[in-house]
């Protein structure tokens, strides 16, 4: 079953509700105050399935100007609108503002429908048609069907849901990238259920028993049951109107316009970079004087504005514009959003969110909505937090990170020089920072041993000078003082060198002393002294003391009292 979500749009009193009512069998005014009004004053919602295999919710938003704030609630999340206009009055003013608030928001599918028809004689439904599709013009309504019902009567009903069939099969459907979000419309309890919250979901499904978390209140909590149009499922998908029963969350927590998502799947912004399409019949310039309402979600949020690059921005035009929450709310690239000016109680214009986390100073920033700019103002950024911003998956381009392909060169030829600095020695790798590290296997001719990285070929270790008088003097090798340590530690690492108690012995002073040992213990089998090894090896105590401590530790030989002995390795070592 494909799900899709449709609003309704219009003047108040061109019979919005009353289509709903004919379309669903369900009456959306849900409030008492409605009903006695005969004015829609809140949300409604209903379902029906269309052509059999379409199912449909339908929201149903105020037309009063008054309530513009909740209707604003209603349209975020929609798949397309049905466009009210009621034939014996024609276009009204709030007809204008409901059209461009759906064509701000991105809204491109829908279907026009012309009320109350049993109220106009045919010339006046002919006139109304026309007047209607002036101003369609150049929206995306433009070329959407029109269709002419009278809701009590019935008359037009199946025409208009053949056509809505129509409509929906060319519409998309929200896809589901596996990032859920849902901002909340109601919240209400239930004796014996407790918090019960309502949205139209996006990006992804929601599942009972999923951990979830609700900003900006930032609780984190269970889905304790799901509820689509009435009837309870264990798992929704996007597209869908759902009602999420909350575990452990109190009812006075949670308001319209809080959002729901998993944990650590969205980026918090309290402050954010948008592309602003000023409305040309805004008859004043843009600027950030001005007390400004941004509509996000289902909430309505108190914002401060700065316009980018400019002082303002004209009617009729777009700009660059930075805004200013109270709150941080899970925004990624591409949402939109409504902006009025209190002051004037007039819409201003929509707005694309280009940055969510601008880094640059607003003097220097210029969003442009892109992949490439976001990375490349970064550098570097780790394929989820990516993906936080910008809801787009990317592979990484070394282990760990997506990086602007200038700083990965520059990092690359940085790490190159750093190793060819370091000669035969290299680098400890553990003393590289993250970045460093990632590249590591981007570096051309480079080995790793052990903890260091150094260039391929330039091992020299074996002509070390310090190595070499050790050599030319096994038993009486010369003080370590003024090498560096970390090429003692290297050369003894590879085994080049032998060190006990802070004396530095060559590998060939353990082997020569192994088999004057053997040639003395071939003399004489119960054991030979310190004075004997001494005066054969032709040094001191100094140095035979601490030669024979290691040849005693490798198992080359064994003391007993004031003698050696052979051990088990002595002739492996000769």
């Amino acid at each position: 079953m494909r799900n899709h979500t449709i609003c309704t749009a219009g003047h108040v009193d061109h019979g919005k509700s009353t289509l709903v009512n004919a379309l669903t069998g369900v009456d959306p005014d849900r409030w008492d105050e409605e009903k006695r009004r005969g004015l829609t004053i809140d949300l409604g919602f209903a379902m029906a399935d269309i052509s059999g295999h379409e199912s449909v919710s339908f929201i149903d938003v105020p037309g009063h100007e008054r309530f513009l704030k909740n209707m604003l609630a209603g349209v975020g999340s929609v798949d397309a609108c049905i466009f009210v206009v009621a034939c014996n009055e024609g276009w009204k003013p709030q007809s204008e503002e409901h059209l461009r608030i759906l064509d701000l928001l991105g809204v491109k599918q829908g279907i026009v429908v012309l009320t109350k028809i049993s109220l106009a004689d045919e010339d006046l439904q002919e006139i109304a048609a026309l007047e209607i599709s002036e101003h369609l013009m150049g929206t995306f309504l433009e070329s959407a069907p029109m269709v002419a019902v009278d809701s009590i009567t019935g008359e037009g009903i199946e025409s208009l849901i053949a056509e809505l069939g129509n409509v929906l099969r060319h519409t998309p459907i929200s896809k589901d990238h596996d990032r859920p979000r849902l901002w909340v419309d109601r919240v209400f309890t239930i004796k014996g259920a407790g918090t019960v919250v309502t949205g139209t979901l996006t990006g992804g499904f929601l599942r009972v028993d999923d951990q979830i978390v609700i900003n900006p209140e930032n609780l984190l909590t269970k889905i304790r049951s799901l509820q689509s149009h009435d009837q309870h499922v264990s798992e929704i998908g996007p597209g869908s109107r759902v009602a999420i029963n909350l575990s452990n969350v109190d009812h006075q927590s949670v308001n319209r316009g809080s959002v729901i998502t998993r944990p650590d799947q969205w980026f918090l912004t309290s402050t954010f970079d948008a592309e602003l399409n000023v409305l040309a019949n805004v008859k004043h310039e843009v600027s950030r004087r001005g007390a400004y309402l941004a509509y996000i979600g289902t909430e309505e949020k108190y914002v401060k504005v700065r316009v980018l690059g400019k002082d303002s921005i004209s009617s009729g035009s777009k700009g660059l514009i930075r805004v200013y929450l109270d709150e941080k709310l899970p925004l990624m690239l591409g949402d939109r959003l409504i902006l009025r000016e209190s002051g004037r109680n007039e819409t201003i214009g929509g707005a694309i969110v280009l940055d969510p986390e601008p880094i640059l100073r607003a003097v220097e920033a210029k969003p442009d909505g892109s992949l490439e700019r976001i990375i490349e103002e970064r550098g570097w950024i780790t394929p989820s937090h990516l993906e936080a911003l910008t809801g787009i998956k990317k592979a990484e381009d070394v282990p760990g990170w997506i990086v602007d392909p200038d700083s990965l060169q520059k990092m690359i030829g940085y790490l190159s020089q750093k190793v060819e600095k370091a000669g035969n020695l290299g680098i400890d790798i553990t003393s590289l920072n993250q970045y460093e590290h990632a590249v590591i296997q981007e570096l051309n001719d480079v080995i790793i041993e052990g903890n260091y990285l150094r260039k391929e070929g330039s091992d020299n270790f074996s002509d070390h000078p310090y190595l070499q008088i050790s050599r030319s003097h096994l038993f009486k090798p010369p003080s370590p003082d003024e090498v560096d340590p970390r090429e003692l530690r290297e050369l003894v690492r590879r085994g080049l060198l032998v060190e006990q108690n802070g004396i530095y012995f060559a590998q060939e002073a353990v082997t020569a002393a192994a088999k004057a040992i053997s040639t003395l213990l071939s003399k004489n089998s119960s054991g030979v002294t310190v004075g004997e090894i001494r005066e054969t090896l032709g040094s001191t105590r100094k140095f035979v003391l601490p030669l024979l401590n290691h040849l005693d530790e490798i198992g080359a030989t064994i003391r007993r009292d004031d003698v050696r002995l052979a051990g088990k390795r002595l002739t492996e070592i000769i």
